[in-house]
């Protein structure tokens, strides 16, 4: 019988990651660019996010991005505007919550942002247990 290499299906993707030890330089936005919070995932590459000029857009996952990088609820994003349809935007760039901070102390972000930590885990959803 001969020997599985491991090559079918999705294995060749499940190689290691290093590029995540590798900081990557802080990207800002441009004109046509605006940052954004993630709000509600809605499947098919599509979400739902709070962009910080006040306005809620319908936003588009770049093929780049998609299966990738994981977009979960509460990231900070940076999207491209379109200029034809102002209620859609297509995300360029997921910042990490390092970065993310980085941004907010560098006055990118605004002081009202609540950044998703990561520490929610341990969060009991405002549930209190008796004792």
């Amino acid at each position: 019988m001969p020997k599985n290499k491991g090559k079918g299906g999705k294995n060749r993707r499940r190689g290691k990651n290093e590029n995540d030890i590798m900081k990557r330089e802080l990207i800002y936005k441009e004109p046509g660019q605006e940052y954004a919070q993630v709000i509600k995932m809605l499947g098919n590459g599509r979400l739902n996010a709070n962009c910080f000029d006040g306005k809620p857009r319908l936003c588009h996952i770049r093929g780049k991005l998609r299966k990738k990088v994981w977009i979960n609820t509460g990231d900070i994003i940076l999207i491209g505007l379109r200029d034809y349809q102002d209620d859609k935007a297509d995300v360029i760039l997921k910042y990490n919550p390092d970065e993310a901070r980085n941004l907010k102390a560098c006055g990118q972000l605004p002081e009202n942002a609540k950044l998703n930590e990561g520490g929610d885990d341990l969060d009991e959803g405002g549930v209190e247990f008796g004792a």
